[in-house]
């Protein structure tokens, strides 16, 4: 007769793998709570205690911590140093484990936990045990998975458990005490502020995706153990066919710039650059300045509104080609204009939590990752310094902290020419900055309210050119942080133009 060894906190499908085993002729070795589930379902079943001749203690902190426990799962099969220990100790060998552990995550996940009763759901034995049952996969089957329950029994039914079977069960084993671990590191070190020695992350499958940036590339969607409300992993959808690897960069992009307006607010947003951006007292006038921000580059880009959708805006935004659109809730009637089309994405997200301070990026490179804070500073007119002769408007300034928010999701070098509620023409990603000041300049000069505009910059102007250029365009106050050897050049351009440059003191570079 073989032996298992099973303590679970998660009893689902417990019973009917405990008695697949019993049919398959093992003894079941059980611990406090399993035993009783299994002991009421009448499944056969022997005390821990009467294994280690010690009672659990230190109210069940200590149970299956004893070497006549590890020794029969430790023990090589084909060692007869191994062998003979266990008879001299009087040791029966254990050949299958099946551990879950604690429900630490759970219990980390309830918004008034305290540290005390986590610490308590921090599990010991389970990962001793399960981890020494890998090590020694060759010889003893180990479950850490209730999914796995249907195959482990099958294969112990026929007599067909591989080594291969066995060491795809050990591997998960080790990602799954690796993550466990994680979490509570990650717990106990979350209101440090230094950057811990080791970085240790972890994350789950949420889902396969189609393809990557391109068709020949995999890829896959992991998510956070617990992913902020706020956030695309975390979103509900409602509609449409699933997300693509673009799709969901796009879309984490756009929740990114949302988040910094307040007033009723419409986003689109292609390769992970903003292409409209509207501010409005209401939803659909919001659309209208979106949408005529650029109403070339919106096709087929895709919608964030931070207030729920209604029948009005959802008629307007119907009559495009549209990739997805993300917002708080949407209305019935607005729901059922826009699920007409069969392939668009609709998304709900919880936007009360889209002010929560956000945690730190993590960016892949090549061997290794790089990790910083997000930029989440609130530019303030109160900071910024006029260096030009002439002075902006009250006005041109709310409209360089509007352009402020909207550039920092920008790719650099970077420029933006908008009014206080709409952008006109957005340069992203240039190599110089001359580039990306005509790109925005030559987007914007031929729409309305141009004369309104003021041009904001990502980063200072390493010559005076942009100046230039955009005072030659009508442009009559600039916003850029300021820093450059040559500032003087580009005051003295502002002044003979008769233009106002702000120094704003904040670089928004985004790569």
């Amino acid at each position: 007769m073989k032996r298992a060894l099973l303590s679970v906190s998660d009893k689902t499908g417990l019973v009917a793998f405990a008695q697949t085993l019993i049919a398959n002729d093992y003894e079941l070795v059980s611990t406090g709570g399993t035993q009783a589930a299994l002991t009421a379902a009448h499944v056969p079943v022997t005390p821990i205690e009467a294994v280690t001749h010690f009672p659990e203690m230190l109210n069940g902190r200590v149970k299956t911590l004893n070497p006549l426990v590890f020794g029969g799962i430790l023990a090589k099969r084909d060692n007869p140093v191994h062998q003979q220990t266990l008879k001299e100790h009087e040791i029966t060998p254990i050949d299958l484990v099946c551990v879950n552990l604690y429900p630490f995550a759970q219990t980390i996940s309830q918004p008034d936990v305290t540290l005390a009763a986590a610490v308590e759901q921090i599990d010991i034995g389970g990962p001793s045990l399960i981890r020494a049952a890998a090590k020694n996969y060759a010889d003893v089957l180990v479950v850490c998975d209730p999914a796995d329950y249907a195959t482990v029994g099958q294969a112990v039914s026929d007599d067909t458990a591989t080594m291969a079977l066995r060491q795809r069960l050990a591997a998960k084993v080790f990602q799954h005490t690796a993550h466990y671990d994680t979490l509570i590191a990650d717990y106990l070190t979350a209101e440090s502020d230094a950057a811990p020695e080791l970085l240790t992350v972890t994350y789950q499958r949420q889902q396969a995706l189609r393809y990557g940036e391109n068709p020949q590339q995999a890829a896959t969607l992991y998510r956070e153990n617990q992913p902020a409300p706020f956030s695309i992993p975390a979103a509900k959808q409602l509609h449409g066919k699933p997300l693509s690897f673009n799709n969901i960069k796009d879309a984490d992009a756009a929740l990114g710039l949302i988040r910094e307006f307040s007033a009723p607010t419409i986003i689109a947003l292609k390769h992970m650059n903003p292409c409209g951006v509207g501010s409005a007292a209401t939803l659909e006038t919001a659309w209208d300045e979106c949408y005529a921000a650029d109403s070339m580059s919106i096709f087929g880009g895709i919608i964030v509104l931070n207030r729920p959708v209604d029948l009005a805006t959802a008629t307007k935004m119907h009559q495009l080609f549209l990739e997805i659109i993300i917002a708080p809730s949407f209305d019935d009637e607005a729901y059922a204009v826009l699920a007409k089309k069969k392939n668009l994405r609709l998304l709900t997200v919880d936007f009360t939590t889209a002010a929560d301070p956000e945690p730190d990026e993590l960016i892949s490179i090549r061997g290794g990752l790089l990790r910083q804070e997000r930029d989440h500073v609130l530019d303030d007119p109160a900071d910024f310094q006029v260096v030009s002769q002439a002075q902006p408007t009250a006005e041109q300034l709310q409209a360089v902290l509007f352009g402020l928010k909207t550039i920092k999701f920008v790719k650099s070098n970077a420029i933006v020419v908008n009014t206080p509620s709409q952008t006109l023409g957005i340069g992203p990603g240039q190599m110089n900055r001359i580039d990306a000041v005509k790109i925005a300049v030559g987007k914007a000069e031929s729409k309305p309210h141009y004369d309104q505009a003021v041009l904001v910059s990502d980063a200072f102007f390493p010559m005076d050119d942009c100046v230039e250029y955009a005072a030659q365009h009508g442009i009559t106050t600039i916003a850029e942080p300021g820093g450059s050897i040559r500032d003087r050049d580009s005051i003295a351009m502002a002044d003979k133009y008769g233009i106002a440059l702000v120094f704003t003191g904040h670089r928004h570079f985004r790569h």
